[in-house]
């Protein structure tokens, strides 16, 4: 859609991307990768990033201060790719600019931001959008379809994991001190990773209402006390919770870390009571009678029918990536999926951890509600 609502037809949609750093990489290749899409400006306070990133992907126009970008009149949606705590000051300037808005996970730096920037959107009538890439992944696609079909049956119980051998930010040797440090980034393991796995299921459960989180967080590996005093280190580098859905029939639990003494963690998954999926490695499990049954799928023979037989416009499929299915939406090719919403809810349960650990005991989603305070920072 336009900045006036309407779709955008005719032509591409015209991208401004606040931020320049790690992410932004990422996200400016990505749209290279969309034929809609065309990314006009850029804008970073550090005048080196701007400018670096507007060389390497051949970006015409470059701002070394937000505020700058968004006075241009040709601007149809914005991405937003900064600190976790600056979420919130600068989707709320692109939706009062108004323009839609693409922004980075998490949400923001805590769920009273989050909150706020769905309010905004609302109030502003421009579409929200959030950077949950697992949504479009092959695994999360081919589980959406079976539990759509009823193939799960009554889905009843899912776990959300993830884990990294030895891969602290910074301190292990990748990225910024930023990433580890609480005004900053608000949180560690859990925004960093767990927004996603948290969020693929979410999807898949259909999103449903939080009645209650009891969690556990730990910083308990060794690590360079040099890279410690540098980085400033506030954060988790795990975290593990138990979530309870609203009506008592539906369940979650969450580990999620950083480091940890251990090869690997099996994928998350969904339970039903007629079959179960795993994400990765992918595969579906039920039983016939005596006969228990299980294997994986042909995702590849699955994607080209998503993309060239099955998709919403033809030859296009709408759900090829975050960034696609974005520029999709704003041309009135699909509806938007609930990115905004599905990441409220991860805030929420992220937070919700917290909360426990700070507590010592389960929280409800009310106190979690009543008791989270903004983290934003000034843009």
């Amino acid at each position: 859609m336009s900045s006036n609502g309407a779709p955008i037809t005719g032509r591409k949609v015209r991208i401004g991307v606040i931020g320049c750093g790690q992410i932004a990489q990422q996200h400016f290749k990505n749209y290279q990768g969309v034929e809609d899409a065309e990314v006009v400006a850029c804008a970073d306070i550090d005048p080196a990033a701007a400018d670096r990133s507007a060389a390497t992907f051949g970006i015409p126009n470059v701002y070394y201060k937000a505020e700058e970008m968004l006075r241009r009149d040709d601007l149809d949606a914005v991405d937003v790719c900064l600190h976790n705590n600056l979420h919130l000051p600068g989707a709320r300037a692109v939706l009062e600019s108004g323009r839609h808005c693409y922004c980075e996970k998490p949400m923001a730096g805590a769920f009273r931001d989050a909150v706020t920037m769905l309010e905004t959107a609302r109030a502003t009538g421009k579409m929200l959008h959030i950077q949950l890439a697992g949504l479009y992944s092959p695994e999360v696609r081919a589980a959406r379809e079976l539990i759509d079909s009823g193939a799960l049956g009554d889905v009843y119980f899912a776990r959300s994991n993830g884990h990294r051998r030895r891969g602290r930010p910074y301190v292990d040797g990748y990225g910024k001190p930023d990433f580890v440090r609480k005004p900053v980034s608000g949180g560690g393991a859990l925004y960093d990773m767990g927004v996603y796995h948290i969020s693929e299921l979410l999807f898949l459960l259909g999103n449903p209402a939080i009645e209650r989180v009891t969690g556990k967080t730990f910083q308990k590996m060794p690590m360079d006390p040099k890279r410690r005093e540098l980085s400033g280190y506030s954060v988790e580098e795990m975290g593990a919770g138990f979530v309870r859905f609203a009506g008592g029939e539906l369940a979650m639990d969450i580990v999620e870390a950083w480091a940890m003494h251990l090869d690997t963690l099996e994928g998350s998954f969904v339970l039903g009571s007629e079959g179960g999926v795993r994400l990765k490695p992918f595969g579906y499990y039920r039983s016939y009678g005596d006969l228990d049954i299980g294997g994986g799928a042909s995702l590849d023979s699955a994607q080209f029918r998503w993309r060239k037989l099955r998709s919403e416009d033809g030859d296009t499929d709408t759900r090829a990536s975050s960034q696609a299915h974005w520029v999709a939406a704003l041309q009135g090719k699909t509806d938007l999926l609930p990115t905004a919403e599905i990441a409220l809810n991860t805030m929420l349960i992220s937070e919700g951890i917290y909360l426990s650990q700070k507590l010592g005991r389960e929280v409800t989603a009310d106190e979690v509600r009543e008791l989270s305070e903004s983290t934003a920072l000034t843009l």
